[in-house]
């Protein structure tokens, strides 16, 4: 069984105790983070290495600049026991994010798609692929309520759970 914990849209300048708080809560009994986009800020992403000993798989979004953008891929394709995911930030409106998602991985066979770029949660399954949006952590602003992911792969499936982030001050 492999444990996964799913980040999105953190939109931070810097780690933050609060930023550590969440992972220590929700992720300390993880096998991997996955991070779909939208760190902001690179030392975040090499916090992340540093809390996951290297065992974090990432990709660049919208709002990744500079470093991040010349380290991180814009999409990949992960393997865990079997189970192939897509991770990708996301791009356009909600309205549609899931066929154009979709289509950027069309002829992949993957079984998951992790994505973020709404800011909002989504675990559901169409066309037979989990679509899995971990929703946004840290914003306070377009999120209606901040969320993480954890994805849990055993025997050849896998399945999403969306958390409710329980923080007193996010930023």
């Amino acid at each position: 069984m492999v444990k996964i914990g799913v980040l999105a849209d953190t939109h931070l300048e810097k780690v933050t105790p609060e930023f550590e708080e969440i992972l220590r809560n929700y992720f300390k009994n993880c096998d991997w983070i996955l991070h779909a986009g939208d760190f902001v800020n690179i030392e975040i992403y090499e916090y992340l290495k540093k809390f996951m000993k290297n065992n974090v798989k990432a990709v660049c979004g919208n709002m990744d600049y500079g470093k991040i953008r010349e380290i991180l891929p814009k999409k990949e394709i992960l393997e865990f026991e079997g189970v192939k995911i897509g991770l990708i930030h996301g791009w356009g409106p909600p309205s549609g994010i899931e066929e154009r998602l979709y289509e950027a991985f069309l002829g992949e066979e993957v079984h998951c798609i992790v994505h973020g770029h709404t800011h909002h949660w989504n675990n559901e399954k169409r066309w037979g692929i989990l679509f899995f949006n971990p929703g946004s952590p840290t914003d306070r602003i377009y999120a209606q309520e901040n969320t993480v992911g954890i994805l849990t792969i055993h025997q050849g499936s896998i399945s999403g759970e969306i958390i409710k982030v329980r923080i007193r001050n996010i930023m």
